[in-house]
């Protein structure tokens, strides 16, 4: 199971991309009770469950990287880890929490994603998983995500770049990724990935929440951390 974040680009954003992770890491501490029971579906590299393993809380993540399972598994390694895809994944129950951080559940790794109605069956797993008043913190990609004219960008690290291109068609953000890795003999490799989200209207999800028995509102961002426009983050419980 993959077709997404690869070991290259897997390492490469545990390397210089966990802002957006660790935001909602601190809007999670400032919600949950003491010694909640936390699950993040599309876990990444366990950037958020491990700033709350350090808080005492029990944590489980899934992703559908193996890249990115391995990853977290060294960054947490009291916490449950297990590759898997947010359209069918068995979610265990009696959670205080499910977040779902970076645009995960709209990526159409899993075909199941392009269809809205796995969205409506992923909310009402979540809704059975939790506890009552139990907190859902997520976010997704929306028209306008990638500018009226696509956007572009390009970032460098110790050992590493990444270059992207996004543009939308068709109410899908098509972002081709560029990777490039030092070697040891100094030469550098590149691998290339192209990811593709369902593109949610923020008044739509609202509605969908609401449906499965969430109460629901929208937030700018996590924390200190604001989403640019077309990014909206969502808190339902």
């Amino acid at each position: 199971m993959s077709g997404g974040y690869a070991a290259d680009l897997a390492r490469v954003h545990a390397a210089g991309f966990t802002a957006l992770a660790e935001a909602a890491a601190r809007e999670l501490l400032a919600r949950l009770p003491e010694r909640s029971r936390v699950l993040d579906l599309g876990c990444g590299d366990g950037t958020t469950l491990a700033l709350l393993a350090a808080a005492g809380h029990e944590v489980v993540g899934i992703d559908r990287s193996p890249a990115m399972i391995e990853l977290a598994r060294r960054r947490v390694p009291g916490g449950d880890f297990r590759v898997g895809s947010f359209a069918d994944a068995d979610l265990p129950g009696r959670l205080d929490a499910v977040v779902a951080i970076g645009e995960v559940l709209g990526y159409t790794f899993d075909e199941r994603a392009a269809d809205a109605a796995t969205l409506d069956a992923v909310f009402a797993r979540v809704r059975r998983a939790l506890f009552p008043g139990g907190l859902l913190l997520f976010d997704l990609a929306g028209p306008g995500r990638a500018g009226p004219d696509g956007s572009s960008g390009w970032t460098e690290g110790d050992g590493w770049a990444v270059g992207y291109r996004a543009r939308e068609q068709a109410g899908v953000l098509v972002r081709e990724i560029a990777t490039f890795t030092r070697e040891e003999d100094g030469r550098w490799r590149r691998s290339d990935e192209t990811h593709r989200l369902r593109l949610h209207e923020p008044a739509d999800v609202l509605e969908r929440l609401r449906r499965a028995g969430f109460s629901a509102h929208t937030l700018r961002g996590y924390d200190d951390v604001e989403l640019p426009p077309g990014w909206t983050a969502f808190a339902a419980d």
